[in-house]
Order: C-alpha cells, then sequence, then structure tokens
C-alpha cells in the first residue's frame, strides 16, 4: 500500500498505540520465505517519532479488522502483557455456512497441532489445549443458493486458528475456509472472518480504549442476505454483542 492509503486504514491513534484496519489476503508480517507483508507499510505510521510501530499481536493473512501496534518499545511491553493476560478483550464478526441451530453458546474443545507437517494447521483434541469460544447469532439468510448464518466470535482463549477450528467442528465452518472448510483452494470466496471489535484497558485509571471496524467489502453481500445493513450495523450490532464480553490472547484467527 501507499503511505496514504496505509494511514487511511488507521481506526485509533494515541501517544502508545495505533489501531490498523488490516485488509484480508496480506499477511502481518514476512513469512520464513519472505513475501510482501504489512509490515512493510509501517514505516509511514510513525507521526513523528523516530521509529516505526510494531506489531503488539498477529491476525492471519486471510482474516480482516483491529490490529493493534505499539508506537515504541514500553507500549509493546504493556500492550503485550494485557494480550497474555487475556485483559484484551476481541469480538469476530464471521458469515458461516449453515449455522447454529441455537441463538448463542460457548463452545469448550481443546485443539492440538493437526500433524508437524501442516505448520499452523489444527484441530480438535482431547489431550490438546484449552479452547473456549463464545457465539451468538447476529442473522440469517440465504447466500447464493445456499443457508449462511452471520455470528459474533469472542475467543475466551487465543489458540491458533481457533474461530476456524471451532465453527468447522460443529458443522458450521466459516465460509471461504479453505483449510478447515470445503471451499476450494482457488476461484472460492474470500474467508469470511472479520476482527470486529477490541477493547484495551491501556489506562489503569480510565475506561478501555473501543475500537470497531467497519465490515470489509468482501464480506458484505453475505452481512446483507443475513440482514446486515451498513447505516445500522454499527449501531446495532455492537447492542446485540454487548454481553459476550471475554479476552484472548495469541494468534487466534
Amino acid at each position: 500500500m501507499t503511505p496514504e492509503e496505509t494511514r487511511a486504514r488507521l481506526l485509533y491513534r494515541d501517544g502508545l498505540m495505533l489501531v490498523l484496519d488490516k485488509p484480508a489476503g496480506i499477511a502481518v508480517h514476512r513469512g520464513p520465505k519472505g513475501g510482501v507483508s504489512l509490515e512493510d507499510d509501517f514505516d509511514a505510521l510513525r507521526f513523528g517519532l523516530p521509529r516505526k510501530p510494531a506489531l503488539a499481536h498477529r491476525l492471519d493473512r486471510e482474516t480482516s479488522g483491529c490490529l493493534v501496534l505499539g508506537r515504541h518499545h514500553k507500549a509493546l511491553e504493556k500492550l503485550g502483557l494485557l494480550f497474555k493476560q487475556g485483559k484484551i478483550a476481541k469480538t469476530y464478526w464471521a458469515v458461516v455456512e449453515g449455522g447454529p441451530e441455537a441463538a448463542d453458546g460457548l463452545t469448550d474443545l481443546p485443539l492440538g497441532r493437526l500433524d508437524k507437517s501442516r505448520g499452523w494447521w489444527m484441530k480438535p483434541d482431547p489431550a490438546g489445549s484449552p479452547a473456549q469460544t463464545r457465539w451468538r447469532v447476529l442473522g440469517r439468510g440465504e447466500w447464493r443458493g445456499r443457508p449462511v448464518a452471520w455470528l459474533a466470535l469472542v475467543p475466551l482463549t487465543g489458540r491458533t486458528h481457533q474461530l476456524r477450528v471451532h465453527c468447522a467442528a460443529q458443522g458450521w465452518p466459516i465460509l471461504g475456509d479453505a483449510v478447515y472448510g470445503e471451499a476450494p483452494r482457488a476461484g472460492g470466496p474470500p474467508l469470511h472472518l472479520h476482527a470486529r471489535r477490541i477493547e484495551i484497558p491501556i489506562a489503569k485509571a480510565k475506561p478501555p480504549v473501543v475500537v470497531e471496524a467497519p465490515a470489509p467489502a468482501h464480506m458484505r453481500e453475505a452481512l446483507a442476505a443475513c440482514g446486515y445493513a451498513p447505516s445500522e450495523g454499527a449501531r446495532s450490532a455492537p447492542d446485540q454483542e454487548a454481553d459476550l464480553s471475554g479476552a484472548a490472547s495469541g494468534v487466534v484467527s
């Protein structure tokens, strides 16, 4: 992205941190094989500081939405501790295939590594690490001839690919998930998972900083099929999500 495009995606800024609206389809940092990453654009976000900001956590390549950056070393230490202690609450939006029968619930399903050759791929595993996700149905509909549901997902733990595995394991994979769902590797819809809202208690004497990322373009058609309206979403959806509060750390998408 150009510096102007990068700065246009800024959702929040103060002396300690930035919250960026991450686009889907780009890695937050370079992998072992290199390649383009979001970190390449962070120099445009210095805003007068001698060093560019750095990642306080990560989002999966195909996940869009709220991404927190620390503006200097002390800020990164503080944010890192908050994430580690599970004090930062995150709410994701997902459009899933089919959908749960109930209106809301808690998925309590331990996760483990699928196998060493699969890198970050995960699977339900009774002997794995504890993993919990609260969820609520925000709308239902039909998209391109198949039933779908719009969910709010709150990870209470921070396991790799937690939301994707939890949804798929219950029979309603996230739309566009080519790893845990049935979406094709090429030519299918993008992953419909969005880091919608984040609550950061950065200052002890002040309320948490609450930041929301607008629905990304690639999800709007399916969201609209479930009743989402851009003029209403920012007002109504958080009200429905309010009692789903929870926190998570690490890589969860």
